[in-house]
C-alpha cells in the first residue's frame, strides 16, 4: 500500500494549501519562489477549484492548472493534488436542484458556500467521479504528484427524498427483515412498528423526541454515504495512480463520522487541528489528544496535520493570533506525536471571501511580515529533521473510543443532558498528559494486548465483543479505570437487562447500580478524601471482595461508593461513579498508571511540560508563559540547536528541545 514515505521522501512535510485561482499568473512566480525560500515542499492545490476546472457542465480548463503544477515543480516543490468535490460549481445547484442538501425539517440548503451537495445524490456523484477520473487521467505521471487529497472535511448530511431511499437500501442490508429493523429500532414503543419498507423515513424533525436508534442508525448511514463518496473517487485514482498514496482530511474530534471506519479506508490519515491560543496550556492538552487520536488512526504510524493555523482563525468570536514561540511549539508537538507533515491553511492570505481575515503562511503583511519570517524559520528547523521521518511513538497506556457511544449517548430522554463524550474524553485524557503519560486512542473491540493501562471515560454503548475484549484485557494481567454510565446500551440503544451488563458489572465488582444520580450544572459532591466528584453520581452496591477506596461524603449518597477497585484474574479493575475534579482525576489515573508499571517519558517535569518519546528522540516542549529547568537523567544533545545538556534543560516560555542521548 503506497504511504506517507512516498510523498515525504525522506523529509518532513511542509507546506498547505495553495489557491492560484484566486491570483493572477504574475503571482504564481513569486508564490514559487517565496515557498521556496521558506523551506515549503508540498502544496496543496485545487481542494476549491471545480467552477474553474469545469465552468459548464462537461467543459474543462486544465490549462492554468497545467501551467501552476509545471511552474511548483520546476522549484522543486510537490503536489497534493485534490478533488475539489466538497464545493459544486453553481450550475450544478441551478441545473440538477436534486443534488442541493435538506435539513430536518425539509429546508433546502442553497449554493453561494460550500459542501452545498446531498451524498446520496446519482447526480452528484456522477459529476464528482468523472472529474476525478479526468485528473487522474490528466495528472496521473506528472513529475509533482505527491498525494491525493479527495474532497475536503467530509461531513455534510442530508435528509431529502433520494437520501430516505438510500437510508431503507441501507437499513436493508443492516437488519435484512422489516421485523429484525422493528426490533432493533424498539418500535413497540409509541406505536411505532413499520409494515412497510416505503414507510421508513431518516428521523425529519417531529412533534417529540425521534426514536434513539433510527437517529443511531441515521448517523452511521451518514458515515457511510460519504464514505462511498470518498472511496469512489479514491478507487478511480487508485485505478491510474497504485502507487501514488489517498488521503482525506478529518476534522478533529468530529462527531460526523466513523474516524475508525473512515481511516481504514487511507492511504495517509489526515487532520485538520486549530486550538485556540487563547487557552493557554489546555489547548495544548487538546491538540495532544486530537494528534494522539490521528496517530492510533493510522495504526500507530505517521500521519499528516494537513491544516493549521499560522496565526490567528477567523470564525471564533473573538480571534486571537498566536504568541511569538507558540507557532513552533504546536507544530513540533504534531511531530513529536507522529506527525511527518504539517501543512497550513493556507499558503497566502485570501484577500477577497469567507476567509480574508484568516491566517496564512504569507499574509497580508506580505514576505517581510514578523508572522513570515516565523513561517520561514520553522521551515529551516523542520529540513534539519529528517531523521524523525519515519519513527514511531510507543504508549503503554490506551484511551477508549467509539463513535457508535458518542452518537448514542448524545441524544436526547437521558437522565442528564450535560454529560459530552468529546469533553468526558478530552477530561481524561487531560488527565493523563497533566500527569505526563503518553496515550494511544483505540476503539473498544481492538485488542488490547500492547497496553498496561486502559482508561475508558465514557462508553454508554458497548457491543459483546467490546465488553468481552475488556474482560480478557483484566483478566490477562492489565489495569483497567472506567467512567461512570458506562456499558448500559447494547449496539441497537437498548438497556441491558440490570442497566449495566451483567459481564461489566461483574468485571468491575458491582452487583448493582441502583440508580444514576446526575448533579446539575456547577453541582459539586463532596469525597471521603476531601476532593469533590462533579456532573455525576451513582448509587452502586458492591460485591464482597471489592475495595472502595473512595467513597461519598455528603448528599443523598453519603457513605455509599463512588470509586471501586476490583480484582479480575490477573488484573484489576476500577470503576468511577462520578467525575473527579481534575486535579483529582489526574491523581486517581497516575495511580493506576504506577500501579500497572506506566512511566513518564522523563520523571520530575514542571507542570505544563510534556515529553514525549518518538524513535530515538525525546521531544520536551514547555506550554507555559513562564521558562522552567527540566531535569535530565544524564547527557543529552538538542538535535534542533546542536546544544548539549548534562543534567538539566532550560526551556523559554514555549520552548521546544528534542534530545538524543549521548
Amino acid at each position: 500500500m503506497p504511504a506517507l514515505a512516498d510523498a515525504a521522501r525522506g523529509r518532513l512535510l511542509y507546506g498547505g494549501d495553495y489557491n492560484p485561482e484566486q491570483w493572477p499568473r504574475h503571482v504564481w512566480r513569486e508564490d514559487v519562489r517565496l515557498m521556496r525560500e521558506a523551506g515549503v515542499n508540498l502544496a496543496t492545490v485545487g481542494v476549491f477549484s471545480w467552477a474553474r476546472i469545469e465552468p459548464q457542465p462537461g467543459v474543462r480548463d486544465f490549462g492554468w492548472l497545467d501551467e501552476v503544477l509545471d511552474l511548483l515543480h520546476e522549484g522543486g516543490i510537490g503536489v497534493c493534488l485534490a478533488t475539489p468535490t466538497a464545493s459544486p460549481p453553481p450550475w450544478m445547484g441551478a441545473r440538477h436542484p436534486e443534488t442541493l442538501p435538506r435539513d430536518a425539517a425539509g429546508h433546502t440548503l442553497w449554493y453561494g458556500s460550500r459542501n452545498q451537495y446531498c451524498p446520496s445524490s446519482p447526480v452528484y456523484r456522477a459529476h464528482a467521479l468523472r472529474l476525478a477520473t479526468d485528473l487522474a487521467e490528466r495528472y496521473g505521471d506528472h513529475p509533482a504528484l505527491r498525494l491525493w487529497h479527495v474532497g475536503n472535511e467530509y461531513g455534510t448530511a442530508c435528509w431529502c427524498d433520494t437520501s430516505a431511499a438510500h437510508f431503507r437500501r441501507w437499513l436493508r442490508q443492516r437488519y435484512g427483515t422489516l421485523e429484525a429493523l422493528n426490533s432493533a429500532w424498539g418500535t413497540a414503543f409509541w406505536s411505532q412498528g413499520y409494515g412497510d419498507w416505503a414507510e421508513v423515513l431518516p428521523p425529519r424533525t417531529a412533534p417529540y423526541l425521534v426514536n434513539p436508534t433510527q437517529q443511531l442508525d441515521f448517523r452511521r448511514f451518514t458515515s457511510d454515504a460519504l464514505l462511498e463518496c470518498f472511496t469512489a473517487e479514491r478507487d478511480a485514482l487508485a485505478a491510474r495512480t497504485p502507487h501514488t498514496p489517498v488521503t482525506t482530511n478529518f476534522m478533529p474530534l468530529f462527531a460526523g463520522q466513523d474516524g475508525w471506519r473512515w481511516a481504514r479506508e487511507e492511504d495517509v490519515v489526515s487532520v485538520d487541528l486549530y486550538p485556540d491560543p487563547a487557552k493557554g496550556p489546555e489547548a495544548g492538552a487538546y491538540g495532544a489528544l486530537v494528534q494522539d487520536l490521528t496517530r492510533s488512526q493510522a495504526g500507530g504510524g505517521p500521519w499528516l496535520l494537513m491544516e493549521q493555523a499560522s496565526g490567528a482563525v477567523n470564525w471564533r468570536g473573538v480571534n486571537r493570533p498566536k504568541p511569538e514561540g507558540l507557532l513552533r511549539l504546536w507544530s513540533w508537538q504534531a511531530v513529536a506525536r507522529g506527525a511527518d507533515g504539517l501543512c497550513f491553511f493556507q499558503w497566502r492570505a485570501s484577500r477577497q471571501g469567507s476567509e480574508k481575515f484568516h491566517s496564512a503562511m504569507l499574509g497580508h503583511a506580505g514576505e517581510t511580515g514578523r508572522h513570515h519570517r516565523r513561517v520561514r524559520e520553522l521551515g529551516a528547523e523542520l529540513d534539519r529533521m529528517a531523521e524523525v521521518t519515519g519513527t514511531r511513538v510507543r504508549a503503554e497506556a490506551a484511551v477508549l473510543h467509539d463513535w457508535d457511544a458518542w452518537w448514542a449517548s448524545g441524544q436526547d430522554g437521558r437522565p442528564s443532558a450535560l454529560p459530552d463524550h468529546a469533553e468526558l474524553l478530552g477530561a481524561w485524557h487531560r488527565a493523563l498528559w497533566e500527569a505526563h503519560l503518553t496515550a494511544d486512542l483505540a476503539h473498544p473491540e481492538t485488542p488490547l494486548d500492547g497496553y498496561r493501562l486502559v482508561c475508558v471515560p465514557q462508553l454508554y454503548l458497548l457491543t459483546d465483543a467490546a465488553i468481552d475484549n475488556l474482560t480478557r484485557f483484566v483478566h490477562g494481567g492489565g489495569t483497567l479505570v472506567t467512567g461512570f454510565f458506562t456499558g448500559v446500551a447494547d449496539a441497537d440503544d437498548r438497556v441491558r437487562e440490570g442497566g449495566v451488563d451483567a459481564r461489566l458489572r461483574a468485571l468491575l465488582g458491582l452487583r448493582t447500580v441502583h440508580e444514576w444520580w446526575p448533579l446539575a450544572d456547577g453541582e459539586r459532591v463532596a469525597l471521603s478524601d476531601g476532593t469533590h466528584g462533579t456532573l455525576w453520581s451513582e448509587d452502586l452496591e458492591t460485591e464482597p471482595g471489592c475495595a472502595v477506596p473512595l467513597r461519598y461524603a455528603g448528599g443523598e449518597l453519603a457513605g455509599r461508593p463512588a470509586v471501586t477497585r476490583n480484582a479480575a484474574g490477573a488484573g484489576t479493575a476500577r470503576y468511577v461513579s462520578t467525575l473527579p475534579e481534575p486535579a483529582a482525576l489526574r491523581a486517581l489515573l497516575a495511580g493506576a498508571a504506577a500501579e500497572a508499571g506506566v512511566r513518564p517519558a522523563l520523571e520530575g517535569l514542571p507542570g505544563g511540560v510534556e515529553a514525549v518519546r518518538r524513535g530515538e528522540l525525546l521531544f520536551v516542549l514547555n506550554h507555559g508563559r513562564e521558562p522552567v529547568t527540566v531535569p535530565l537523567p544524564a547527557p543529552h544533545t538538542d538535535r534542533l540547536t546542536g546544544d548539549r545538556h548534562t543534567s538539566a534543560l532550560a526551556l523559554p516560555a514555549y520552548g521546544v528541545a528534542a534530545l538524543r542521548r549521548d
